[in-house]
């Protein structure tokens, strides 16, 4: 049998994550399973129907593979208020654009009324499905799931999501459903990823075609790497680039909400694949929470960071006041956005659309900076002579030296004598001082305490 190499499994991860949906009516336990199937608390769980409103969507893993599990709220085969109308206005959305739906049924209850109403549902979606009959608490000898049988689903799965029996069959079932891993195209070593990602509607299509058509050096279009979208790659000054499209959702959907929900899971893995994510927003509307928490998404997730206010054109008042303000504004809100570069552009005109390339390159290349430990000791030697730590409940907290270990993000890691009384603020500043010393601007950075041995700890 032939094995996969390292370079092949890393091809396949860099692939777009498959989307993957649990459905099913009210109180079935839902929310359990995707719990369980992440393996931590994320989505509410209580004893009575509608908990689940909102979807939640998170990364999961099985057996080598990644996918995107998202939660939704319970079916009803008839809403008569507005908050079950907008519940199932949601279900259908996650049905339209996941790629696998996992129908979970009470196995205590039998099959139900809404059940079959459900089940008739998804079969006319089309979707490749897996039928988990839930709350089977003895599996050995019991046969609550085969009941199940007569919704013409296939075979049923039995599973307990709070006590997780059955729970590796049914994954192992899931994954084996689960679309073929698309192996992402070769990448150079020199190679810079940049996705461009913000709400629906900010203009992120026309900042991509103004980005290709003013160099027009387009090398070619893999499809297939997101579902209905390409990567695109073009040569910058020498530099070439991959922009990973996040577009995902072709048209409109009727309801805003869902497009900027499933706008969030496309980008999401398209921030994984990323070193530099354009968020993109439309000055004329403002920059709202959907846009801080993308941006979040990726300063978290380690990328590079430039936000661009586009359609800056269509502003009346543009003057080097109103954009100060508007800068000041943006990190006041989002904290993050102290360390990222903030441009103006229009994708109409193509002003300072080129400026977002170099930026991006700037980006990178502060993500890839490496310090020697001598010049961090003399930095740290300095920043620590200025303001000292600040004292612990067992004496002073002392740090004796620093070393870089990591880059893309940078990572930087400091030996103390009392690392978990190093106070958070303190580790702030220290981060505040590395980046006047080495200008990582556009990128997060990540500084670890150890406890160096031989000491209190």
């Amino acid at each position: 049998m032939q094995t996969e190499t390292r370079k092949e499994r890393a091809a396949l991860a860099g692939g777009r994550r498959p989307t993957v949906a649990i459905v099913g009516r009210p109180n079935v336990g839902k929310s359990t399973l995707f719990n369980r199937i992440l393996g931590q608390r994320v989505a509410i769980v209580a004893e009575r129907a509608g908990v689940t409103r909102d979807r939640q969507f998170a990364p999961a893993e099985w057996s080598g593979r990644d996918f995107i599990l998202v939660d939704t709220g319970g079916l009803v085969d008839a809403p008569g208020e507005a908050m079950e109308g907008e519940i199932r206005r949601q279900v259908l959305a996650a049905i339209e654009h996941a790629d696998v739906l996992l129908f979970v049924v009470d196995g205590r209850t039998g099959v139900h009324p809404v059940d079959e109403h459900v089940a008739d549902l998804l079969r006319r979606s089309g979707r490749p499905m897996l039928l988990a009959v839930n709350k089977v608490d003895e599996l050995a000898g019991s046969l609550a799931h085969v009941d199940f049988y007569r919704l013409g689903l296939g075979e049923p799965v039995p599973v307990s999501a709070l006590s997780g029996r059955g729970s590796g069959d049914l994954l192992d079932r899931l994954v084996e459903a689960l679309p073929p891993p698309v192996p992402a195209a070769p990448e150079a070593s020199d190679e810079l990823r940049v996705a461009v990602i913000g709400k629906p509607n900010v203009g992120k299509s026309s900042f991509v075609n103004r980005l290709l058509g003013e160099d027009r050096v387009i090398v070619h279009e893999e499809a297939g790497t997101t579902r209905d979208a390409i990567d695109t790659y073009l040569e910058f000054e020498g530099t070439p680039i991959r922009l990973v499209d996040t577009a995902g959702l072709r048209r409109r959907s009727r309801v805003d909400d869902e497009v900027e929900f499933y706008s969030r899971v496309r980008a999401t893995s398209a921030i994984r694949r990323a070193d530099v994510c354009f968020l993109l927003m439309d000055c004329r509307d403002g920059a709202g929470n959907q846009d801080f928490r993308v941006g979040q998404d990726a300063w978290d997730a380690g990328c590079g960071l430039v936000f661009v206010a586009n359609k800056w054109d269509l502003v009346e008042d543009r003057g080097p006041d109103v954009f100060a303000a508007f800068v000041r504004d943006l990190r006041e809100r989002a904290p993050y956005l102290r360390w990222v570069p903030i441009l103006t552009t229009s994708a109409l005109t193509g002003r300072r659309v080129r400026t977002a390339l170099e930026l991006a390159v700037e980006v990178q290349e502060n993500r890839s900076r490496r310090i020697s430990t001598a010049e961090v000791n003399r930095v740290l030697g300095e920043l620590t002579q200025r303001r000292q730590p600040p004292q612990g409940g067992r004496g002073d907290v002392r740090i004796y030296y620093g070393s870089q270990v990591g880059t893309k993000p940078p990572g930087f890691v400091l030996f103390a004598n009392r690392p978990r009384e190093l106070a958070d603020h303190y580790l702030r500043y220290l981060e505040n001082g590395f980046r006047e010393a080495w200008n990582f601007e556009g990128t997060p950075i990540r500084i670890r305490v150890r406890a160096r041995r031989g000491t209190d700890r």
